[in-house]
């Protein structure tokens, strides 16, 4: 690359005039093809910059930055986008068929999949690395989104955990190589874990086979597997409880509390109605799950003028729950609850979440309310916050508001109270469509257990129009909540979602234009356009795919002090409000206007304020931890339901094209598979990737995204939740679309 002549030494006569600035294309090729990390002074001396021309060079470096073009990598440095510095902080989340740590970096915000890191091993005499473990690595690539990891400094507390199957060892394997006798193995239950682990003679811990445990390294100075001790047993495989265990454990979610968050919840009591606005006499309703046990929403809804005053009042948490205090860390550590079908694991215990934090009708209960008042187009004309004191006047699940509404009433409730709810939502409705949105259909898989803790059924949940009414009278208040911090300048952790990236864009151009849909051009699409793209597939085959993949596409949804809006609902401006019980974010949004309104004690303190960054960062990331937890406890309960039905056919449609295979998904219960490609007819099989599709070039058989196929189960394992089908047929005619060139495998 041609650069620029450095800077003279200081010998050198002083230039009469600064040289430009380097183009922004300098400045990417300078930082892609520069090792380590790179900050202003480097680019300076490269470029031959003056010393006053330091803060332009910040501005610029700032702008590409933030469009993306270098990716931060510490206190004012970067490095190219997708590049991993030399050393950072890597987290542990499988082993390699040879037992060898696998690891991500901890923090990812490129888009597509984070790079692999292959972790050394330890040095002889230490516990091997286990999944969930964080340490500091150095770097090396060593391959295109491959990386060697060695360790610096391990940084969890703890060793690392393994969760697994304990079986005992094979008596031709009661001595590994190294002559160390052996009590048993110890089988993951993590997928991506591809090597057992060795339990030694002594360190069972009384294990039984069949018998999930929860085991710790031990040091390794040997060949052959690396050792672990059973640390605790979490019961047998069929039990009701394992699967919701083995995930807690895996993911390392708390779900104890400490003796003084629950001393602190014991000591609980009503609230005082002194500087509190009294409510009782409003008949404000909670509309939830049949199996809810804690409700922390309530809702009103009167005509007014051409629109509607509707009310939104929510559990005082932040009376009970103050900053510092145990209760407080508690909630911090979770940062949210999770659900599973078995259990809750709840963000406050449970004298608060079902007790004096549920807005249980009858009972007098604290409360922060929004008072909202909108037009006949759904358009928020003002809003006003405080804090009250209410007493809930029923509590109605959402199919009783359903039948409510289509009766045109309901003895529980105050005569007209339902219509005017519906009233309200219609309006509402109304403004999201004129605004634009992204309204994903998308089935919600329900797991009902039996009395036995086995799976009794898996259906979809219905999605009515009381649960959408809830969802916008919530959307109004949390779009309100943010407007008012902003209003008194307070500080605010907004929820965030930020547009698809170009890249996923075009990936998702792709898919659509099989299917002859098509996006408008350029790098940025609004909601709208995404809707638009459904709609014209709505009935389709293809549709329940088409919307997974507008789903794949969007960037994650985040929590952050710096507000970017939220895409997905068009608004410029969200915070969370409405949840204090299960969110810790809604929680400090609560805390932020007691304080910016002068409401009394529970107000966001400096000390936190100084925090929100970081605090904002955690909540994201114990957010996404219990998504994966919820998702992976359904995955091992299907696996478990299925393993019942081996050899059964199922319809199906493929959600996944790879190399090595393709992905189904069930249609009657959702659940996800893998069919090899070693399983498939005896061909040539050309995987086209840009197309999405896999070619056989003996039998002409083309296989696409979306397509419905028929498939028998071949494999089952409720430990992991892995399932493997067997097409039922894959000699149908050539496709009319002829394959383009890819890798070629041939399987009997």
């Amino acid at each position: 690359m041609a650069r620029r002549a450095p800077r003279a030494g200081p010998r050198a006569a002083p230039r009469a005039t600064p040289p430009a600035l380097p183009s922004r294309e300098e400045i990417r090729r300078f930082i892609a093809t520069a090792p380590g990390r790179i900050g202003k002074r480097e680019i300076a001396r490269e470029f031959g910059l003056h010393a006053s021309q330091r803060g332009e060079l910040r501005d610029l470096l700032k702008s590409l930055a933030a469009e993306g073009v270098l990716a931060p990598a510490g206190h004012r440095r970067f490095t190219g986008p997708g590049r991993l510095p030399e050393a950072m902080v890597v987290q542990v989340t499988g082993t390699d068929p040879d037992g060898e740590a696998l690891a991500r970096p901890v923090t990812w915000r490129e888009p597509g999949a984070p790079p692999l890191i292959l972790m050394a091993p330890e040095p002889r005499g230490r516990p091997a690395l286990a999944p969930g473990e964080r340490v500091l690595a150095r770097l090396r690539p060593i391959g295109p989104g491959r990386y060697e990891g060695r360790t610096l400094k391990r940084l969890t507390a703890t060793p690392g955990r393994i969760v697994g199957l304990f079986q005992p060892a094979p008596a031709e394997h009661l001595r590994t190589l190294d002559r160390r006798p052996v009590a048993g193995r110890i089988r993951p239950a993590d997928r991506r874990a591809r090597a057992e682990w060795e339990v030694p003679l002594g360190e069972s811990g009384g294990a039984e086979p069949g018998e999930i445990v929860l085991a710790a390294p031990l040091p390794h100075g040997g060949l052959g597997l690396k050792p672990a001790r059973v640390v605790e047993r979490l019961g047998r495989l069929g039990d009701a409880s394992a699967v919701s265990l083995i995930t807690l454990h895996s993911l390392h979610i708390p779900h104890e509390f400490p003796a003084a968050a629950l001393d602190e919840a014991a000591a609980a009591r009503a609230v005082p109605e002194s500087g509190r606005e009294d409510l009782r006499a409003l008949p404000l309703i909670t509309i939830d799950g049949a199996d809810a046990r804690d409700f922390d929403d309530a809702v009103f809804a009167e005509p007014d003028g051409e629109g509607f005053r509707l009310v939104v009042a929510i559990a005082d948490v932040a009376h009970y729950v103050q900053p510092g205090s145990a209760l407080d860390h508690a909630a911090w550590l979770r940062g949210n609850s999770v659900y599973f079908p078995d259990r809750v694991v709840p963000m406050l215990p449970e004298a608060l979440s079902t007790h004096w934090c549920s807005l249980r009708p009858g009972e007098d209960r604290g409360c922060l309310f929004a008072e909202l008042r909108i037009d006949a187009a759904g358009r928020k004309t003002s809003h006003r916050f405080g804090r009250g004191l209410m007493r809930s006047a029923a509590r109605l699940t959402y199919e009783e508001v359903q039948r409510a509404a289509e009766a045109g009433g309901t003895p529980e409730v105050p005569e007209r109270l339902i219509a005017h709810l519906y009233g309200g939502f219609r309006a509402l409705l109304a403004a999201r469509r004129a605004r634009g949105t992204l309204d994903l259909d998308l089935p919600e898989w329900q797991v009902r257990l039996g009395e036995d803790g086995k799976v009794a059924d898996v259906r979809a949940r219905p999605r009515l129009d009381s649960h959408r009414l809830i969802e916008e009278f919530m959307v109004l208040a949390n779009v309100a909540a943010a407007e008012e911090l902003e209003r008194l300048r307070a500080p605010c952790v907004y929820r965030i979602h930020a547009a698809p990236s170009p890249e996923k864009l075009r990936g998702l151009r792709a898919f659509l234009h099989g299917f002859g849909v098509t996006l408008p051009p350029g790098d940025q699409v609004h909601p709208r356009d995404l809707d638009r793209a459904l709609a014209a597939l709505a009935g389709d085959a293809a549709a329940p795919l088409a919307n997974e993949m507008v789903l794949r596409s969007q960037a994650q949804a985040q929590y952050a002090v710096e507000n970017i809006g939220h895409f997905g609902l068009g608004l410029t401006r969200y915070a969370h409000f409405t949840s204090p019980i299960r969110r810790y974010a809604d929680l400090l949004v609560h805390r932020a206007l007691i304080g910016g309104l002068r409401l009394g004690a529970g107000a966001l303190g400096q000390e936190e304020s100084g925090r929100l960054a970081d605090i904002a960062e955690h909540i994201t990331a114990t957010e996404r931890r219990a998504a994966s937890a919820e998702r992976d406890a359904i995955e091992r309960y299907l696996a478990a339901f299925m393993a019942e039905r081996l050899g059964a056919q199922f319809d199906a449609r493929i959600s996944g094209v790879t190399r090595f295979g393709l992905f189904v998904t069930i249609t009657t219960n959702g659940a996800n598979g893998i069919v090899p490609l070693s399983s498939m007819h005896d061909d040539f099989w050309t995987f086209d990737e840009p197309a999405q599709t896999l070619s056989g070039r003996r039998s002409g058989r083309v296989f696409r995204l979306a397509e419905s196929v028929a498939v028998r189960l071949a494999e089952a394992s409720p430990l992991t939740g892995g399932l493997v089908f067997h097409l039922l047929d894959t000699a149908r005619p050539r496709s009319p679309a002829s394959p383009r060139g890819g890798r070629t495998k041939r399987t009997r």
